[in-house]
């Protein structure tokens, strides 16, 4: 699915006289200082939930479930398997799409568009309930901060992929309903919905959203400057009308 999104993104540049950089994905800058802080941030903000969880009485970690060699079969495995899917939807829901509906209608009415129709993405899928597709929306308005401020979508796709992996593989507990093959721990949750997240797992919790609320702040606080998109990308489209 990445490599269609991708072909559709490298056809359009070509017809625009832009590159892939200008929507959000210059090659130059893959798996390099921004991608690992996005990471490192992605990790520590599902840990941090699942701390919270363990505080409040509702989370607990039963067992180790892979041994010796499984342990690192697996954790490469999901790790290239969520790194496709963070690549497929971040450049899916914010590249090409949000750049394009942004030089017409702004960022943030284009970064709502698209949110929107991620949560909605979300609602589909198996255990999935309206918390945890509004938060899935959520997220993504966290993903198009992070674009807006660091000018790609490498941090993002950091993020996406270390939260994903962790909460699935190295955790172990359910993404938007569905719980992986292969994972590192044996947990269990017991409590009221609105803090376990019930069928959805840590994302169609309350505290997920409250989360996702101080992220957005510590973002706001750190990364100041608007670096997407850049008005040299936009000139081609304008000279073109």
């Amino acid at each position: 699915m990445f490599a269609v999104v991708l072909l559709a993104g490298a056809i359009m540049a070509k017809f625009e006289r832009r590159t892939l950089g200008d929507y959000g994905l210059p090659w130059h800058q893959a798996f390099r200082g921004r991608f690992w802080q996005g990471a490192a941030v992605g990790f520590a903000g599902i840990s941090a939930l699942l701390g919270a969880m363990r505080a409040t009485g509702v989370f607990h970690v039963d067992s180790i479930a892979l041994h010796g060699g499984a342990v690192l079969k697996y954790a490469i495995l999901w790790g290239l398997v969520f790194l496709a899917v963070a690549l497929f939807e971040e450049f899916g829901f914010r590249g090409y799409v949000v750049f394009t509906l942004a030089t017409g209608i702004g960022f943030w009415p284009a970064a709502l568009a698209s949110s929107l129709v991620f949560g909605y993405v979300h609602y589909g899928n198996q255990g999935e309930t309206w918390l945890g597709a509004f938060n899935a929306g959520i997220v993504g308005l966290l993903f198009c901060l992070m674009l807006r401020r660091t000018g790609d979508l490498w941090f993002a796709i950091g993020f996406h992929t270390a939260w994903d992996w962790a909460e699935s593989y190295f955790y172990g507990v359910p993404d938007s309903g569905e719980l992986v093959t292969g994972h590192l721990m044996n947990v269990s949750f017991s409590g009221p919905q609105w803090l376990t997240g019930g069928t959805v797992g840590p994302e169609g919790s309350w505290l997920c959203t409250a989360l996702l609320v101080v992220l957005g702040l510590i973002l706001l606080a750190w990364l100041r400057q608007v670096k997407y998109p850049r008005v040299k990308a936009v000139e081609p489209a304008m000279s073109l009308s």
